[in-house]
């Protein structure tokens, strides 16, 4: 059995150390309080001796936002069926199936176990556990509505991956159609232009059109120059995303993506749905409004946005409104201000933030569709225009040709 080592207050203010023998760190101080001791400091006296030399286990691996959302709803489910935390962890540790999540599980139980917090355990894997996910842990323990706290984590992670998805699959399309268009066009100006400039160069009497010669052009620098173009697309790639990433790159490249046709439309309506169901489930789980404010500036995943929402913020330190400094951005959508705008005047600010996410997440179902049925036709469109150019390009000449031998 564990030795403890403690310094407390007795019964009369006094300062009183001393060691207790118990199954853990709850238990010590519980044989404690009935002693009549307040405790100040308590710390496992085996276990200081073993810690001595060694370093913090270093958890490696990744995790899925799926296994994620499944096991905060586990967790959730156990909590509120009044299992204690430690046992639920034990639980979910050995349910889950990811090994890099279960590991991590297993030592927030051996934590909390010995009286840590289970938000500090999962603040050590920063790349699986957003600031989102540990602020609100941190909170519903605070308030010890945990249980309640992880459901909606739970629906918040889902219905971002669900979004996320969305979006990912819309834009599979357009890359399979421009992967295969690339191929084409490769295989054309490598393989058989070449060899029909062959014929073309064996008749001196043939005149190209200007389109022809365009063509074989190009070709011929393709095959001589490729390595060049490689490089200088390699080149061009890295200074662009030093740019992107710079302190003066990032804002700009952000307002040019904003101003794009349907597509910034659509980067907007993301945005503002990722901020406004952040932001609600934040103050939904008693998370500080300036607390969630520095934490959904993050979520945005738009500079331009982010400084708005940071104006904002430091308006609401000075005890001003939300609505004010996004309405002078110019770059929220009325509606939103509208909503907000009530919202802080009605005390109902979560409610009608969520009911801005939901209607933001139809609009984006609606133009993701919108934007699939556009793009099919445009992509054909283009496809079938480059290659027939190249067609007519080949063709002409042979006609031509056909015409000179008869």
């Amino acid at each position: 059995m564990p030795i403890f080592e403690y310094k407390g207050l007795n019964k009369s203010g006094k300062n009183v150390k001393g060691t207790i023998d118990a199954d853990n760190i709850r238990t010590a101080k519980m044989r404690l309080k009935k002693q009549n001791v307040y405790v100040v400091q308590i710390a496992d006296k085996s276990k200081k001796k073993r810690r001595s030399g060694k370093k913090a286990k270093n958890i490696s691996g990744t995790v899925g936002v799926g296994d994620l959302a499944l096991m905060t709803r586990q967790l959730a489910t156990l909590l509120k069926a009044n299992i204690p935390l430690v046992d639920s962890l034990q639980a979910v540790s050995e349910q889950v199936e990811n090994p890099t999540l279960s590991e991590i599980l297993a030592e927030a139980r051996n934590n909390v176990n010995e009286g840590g917090a289970f938000s500090k355990s999962l603040s050590r894997h920063k790349k699986v556990f957003s600031k989102i996910y540990i602020s609100m842990v941190e909170a519903g323990e605070m308030s010890g509505t945990l249980d309640v706290i992880l459901l909606r984590l739970a629906e918040f992670t889902e219905s971002q991956n669900e979004l996320s998805s969305k979006v990912r699959s819309a834009m599979m399309y357009p890359a399979i159609m421009m992967i295969l268009t690339i191929g084409i066009l490769a295989f054309l100006f490598v393989y058989i232009i070449p060899q029909i400039t062959v014929i073309f160069e064996s008749q001196p009497d043939l005149t190209l059109p200007w389109y022809s010669e365009m063509i074989i052009n190009f070709s011929n620098y393709l095959i001589n120059y490729w390595y060049a173009i490689v490089i200088a697309s390699i080149v061009l790639y890295f200074i662009f995303r030093a740019w992107k990433n710079s302190e003066t790159g990032r804002p700009q490249y952000d307002a040019i993506v904003l101003k794009l046709p349907l597509v910034g439309k659509l980067v907007r309506m993301l945005a503002v749905s990722r901020f406004t169901r952040t932001l609600s489930t934040l103050l939904n789980g008693g998370v500080a409004m300036i607390t969630s404010m520095n934490i959904v500036r993050s979520v945005v995943n738009n500079e331009v946005l982010a400084r708005a929402i940071d104006k904002a913020r430091d308006n609401i330190s000075e005890g001003e409104s939300i609505a004010g400094p996004l309405k002078k951005s110019g770059e929220f959508p009325p509606i939103v201000l509208h909503m907000i705008s009530i919202g802080e005047k009605t005390g109902d600010l979560e409610t009608m933030l969520n009911q801005v996410s939901d209607s933001f997440d139809f609009q984006v179902n609606n133009t993701i569709e919108g934007l699939m049925s556009l793009l099919s036709p445009i992509m054909l469109v283009v496809m079938g225009g480059v290659i027939g150019l190249i067609a007519m390009a080949v063709l002409v000449p042979i006609f031509e040709l056909s015409g000179l031998g008869g």
